[in-house]
């Protein structure tokens, strides 16, 4: 049987899908900060991309609220309000709590390995005392529960809010460690882990509660980073 070659159309949404999941993840990452400027040239660079497929990806990040594009300025990171970052942590308790009535005891007992491994990486990252690895495992915990739900739709949703709720963290949340997220986190596997679904939507939504509670309406000075720099670390290989 002969297999048919990728059309060009196919291609183009591969790449396209490409771009969109680097700058997200550099994003999600914290490596490009709320506001600052996405130079196309840059990307082009950086991926190895085509820029008309560079434009398209950025087209469709600025319809997800993740990118702006402003005429003679161009795109750059979007940079969400604080009733925005209200919205969308609200939203986050919906989809959230859909996600976590959908793993069931033995879901859990089924990926537990993965499970096991992602909570021990988790615990070494907050020992270091490295505020972006902590705040990144603390985010891949949230994606392994999206993961293990099985619901494409609700993971899609997911997809979304976390990149944008990662904008909301960098200009809003305070600057200590937050270490004490990893113990909520064990409650909640623990919780899933028994089969009582109850108690652990009641644990994400107490725990979301808490993430909003830490937001203060000032933005961060960090420096930023050069979006060459961001995107040679990001993954490159769509899913």
């Amino acid at each position: 049987m002969v297999t048919p070659r990728p059309t060009a159309s196919t291609h183009k949404q591969q790449e396209v899908q490409r771009i969109m999941a680097a700058l997200s993840a550099a994003i999600a990452q914290h490596k490009l900060k709320p506001g600052q400027r996405l130079v196309e040239a840059q990307i082009v660079t950086a991926l190895q991309a085509n820029r008309n497929h560079v434009q398209t990806a950025l087209q469709r990040l600025a319809l997800q609220h993740i990118v702006t594009i402003e005429p003679n300025r161009g795109a750059m990171v979007s940079q969400p309000t604080a009733q925005e970052a209200r919205e969308v942590f609200a939203a986050r308790r919906v989809i959230e709590r859909g996600i976590v009535e959908d793993i069931t005891a033995q879901k859990m007992a089924e990926h537990w390995p993965q499970i096991e491994a992602h909570m021990q990486a988790e615990q070494a990252a907050v020992q270091t005392n490295d505020r972006r690895a902590i705040v990144g495992a603390l985010c891949d915990f949230h994606r392994l529960l999206a993961n293990l739900c099985g619901n494409r739709v609700l993971m899609e949703m997911f997809d979304n809010l976390m990149v944008r709720s990662s904008l909301i963290v960098a200009l809003y949340q305070r600057n200590d460690v937050p270490a004490c997220q990893h113990n909520e986190h064990q409650q909640l596997i623990d919780a899933l882990k028994a089969g009582n679904q109850s108690q652990a939507v009641a644990v994400m939504l107490a725990h979301l509660d808490h993430l909003e509670a830490e937001l203060v309406l000032s933005p961060g000075n960090d420096q930023e980073l050069d979006l060459g720099d961001a995107l040679s670390q990001a993954p490159v290989t769509p899913d």
